[in-house]
Parts: structure tokens; C-alpha cells; sequence
């Protein structure tokens, strides 16, 4: 399998692990082990199973927020529950959801097993955890026994295993957690300006900065703020870089598992989105072209 048929395909997918950031049955399960809702439950919930880390180690793993937003309920969340428990909570969320979004009958089927088995043969065969951290620690965490449960628990290993792989290729770029993310929604890809900004607690004035700074490289248009010939190239080897970084599971799974795994799971992907899991401003102006 080539490394961009690969990132494609963990593009496709990518829908079926976050939607346990959207769902109410995170953030009702989270703060019923003590969590306070909002922006809590979701560093808490995703943090969780690097044990209780300080507000830096996840700015650090988490990128492109903004680092007072993370302070504000990071480490207070480890005084209000235990990351054990929180990890626990995750699960049942999960489970929850993804009955009620796909109904007992799909969950329950042999093609989620089948969809499970598929995937989980690409998260095991992940080559390791040098430079994933947050990969890292989700790898500790024992499989579920349940199929759609080991489905979506595959699927965060894969998630997370690129994502830090992304942040790599980011830095290689020259790119901070911020020059990411505006760089990103000048793609118009995924997350639209807004949504960006205050979902990852940068101020106005913050933004403003880093914008005249990317302006400066002549990374973004100084008279529109999209991107440079110079910023698009510089996304692209950004892109590549990271189907690079995480081809290996998915080569051990190959190009057949891969294309058989698509076909099972599309049509979940296309039940998320159709009963509007997500915030439509997740999505940028072009991301339907890569539906």
C-alpha cells in the first residue's frame, strides 16, 4: 500500500473515533465521575491514559491549543476524578453512542466484527511508541472485549499514532501548535476560522499575531491571509510527511484489508454525518470534496 492511499483511508475513518468528542454521552458519563463539563471532559478524556499528566506534557501532546486554556482545567480534572476512572467513563461513552447512532443490530453484527478484526490488525501492528507519546499512552490500555468497542479503540490507536506523527512533520515545517492551525484552516480543509480560534482558546489579538508572522514568511497572502504558493507547498509536504509517518499499520494490513474495511465502515461514517454528529464548522469549505 502506498502511504497516500493509506492516509486516505485513515482520513475516511477518522469520523467514527471523533465523534466520542461531540457525543453527549462523553460529557454525561465524564462528569459523572466528577469532571466539570466542557472543556474539561475533553482534555481529561482524551489525557487520560498518559496517568494524570501536568498542563504541559498535554499542550505538548495536544499541539494547537492555546497553553492558558489547558492550565485552566488541567491538573484541577485529576483533583475532581481519578484518570483511571475517567478512562472508564471514555469507554462507556463510546458504548453508549455508538448503540444509539447505530442501533444493537449493527454494533452487535458480524460485520462490526468483522470491521474490528480488519482494523485492529493495522493498530497491532503499529511499530512502536519512540516519538508518540499520546499514542503511547492509549496503548496501555487494555482491548475491550467488545467488538464495536476493540473498532473504535483500533481506530484511536491509529489516530493518535498520526497525530503524533503530524506534530513531527509540523515541526519539521517549521510550524508551531498555532502556525498550524491557521495554516490548516486557510486549506479549507477542516475547521472553519472562528470554530478554530475559540475551540482552541486563542485570542483575537493572538491570532492577529501569528497571521502578520506567517504573512512575514510569505506563507500567507498579505492582502487575502490565504495561502502562498510557498504556504500550500508547505502544507502539502506537511500532508505527506504524515502518510509517511503512518503507512506501517496500515501496509501490514494492506491495500484488500484496507479497501474491505472501507466498504464496511463507509456507511457508518456516512450515518455520522448525516444525523449531524458534528458541528458544521468542524468542516471547512472544501472538505466536501473529500467525502
Amino acid at each position: 500500500m502506498d502511504a497516500q492511499t493509506a492516509g486516505k483511508t485513515a482520513r475516511t475513518l477518522e469520523l467514527l473515533h471523533s465523534l466520542a468528542y461531540f457525543v453527549p454521552e462523553t460529557e454525561k458519563e465524564l462528569v459523572g465521575v466528577g469532571l466539570e463539563p466542557g472543556r474539561m471532559v475533553y482534555f481529561a478524556g482524551r489525557s487520560a491514559p498518559l496517568g494524570a499528566p501536568p498542563a504541559t506534557v498535554v499542550t505538548a501532546t495536544f499541539f494547537n491549543f492555546n497553553p492558558e486554556l489547558i492550565a485552566s482545567v488541567i491538573p484541577r480534572a485529576w483533583e475532581l476524578a481519578r484518570a483511571t476512572e475517567v478512562v472508564a467513563a471514555r469507554y462507556r461513552a463510546v458504548d453508549a453512542a455508538y448503540v444509539r447512532l447505530f442501533g444493537a443490530d449493527v454494533t452487535g453484527s458480524a460485520d462490526m466484527a468483522e470491521a474490528a478484526e480488519l482494523v485492529s490488525i493495522a493498530a497491532q501492528n503499529i511499530p512502536g511508541v519512540d516519538g508518540r507519546p499520546l499514542y503511547a499512552g492509549w496503548a496501555s490500555l487494555d482491548w475491550p472485549a467488545e467488538p464495536h468497542l476493540r473498532f473504535w479503540h483500533a481506530l484511536t490507536l491509529l489516530r493518535e499514532y498520526r497525530g503524533d506523527g503530524h506534530i513531527a512533520a509540523l515541526q519539521t515545517a517549521g510550524l508551531n501548535g498555532l502556525d498550524a492551525l491557521i495554516t490548516h484552516t486557510a486549506t479549507g480543509i477542516g475547521f472553519q476560522r472562528k470554530f478554530a480560534q475559540t475551540r482552541r482558546g486563542w485570542s483575537q489579538e493572538q491570532w492577529d499575531e501569528a497571521v502578520e508572522s506567517l504573512k512575514d514568511r510569505e506563507l500567507l497572502d498579505r492582502s487575502s491571509g490565504a495561502l502562498t504558493e510557498d504556504g500550500q507547498d508547505l502544507r502539502d509536504v506537511v500532508e505527506d510527511l504524515t502518510d509517511d509517518l503512518a503507512l506501517a499499520p496500515w501496509d501490514a494490513l494492506g491495500e484488500e484489508g484496507a479497501k474491505r474495511l472501507l466498504e464496511l465502515a463507509t456507511p457508518w461514517r456516512t450515518a455520522l454525518v448525516e444525523q449531524e454528529v458534528f458541528p458544521a464548522a468542524l468542516f471547512g469549505p472544501r472538505f466536501g470534496k473529500l467525502r
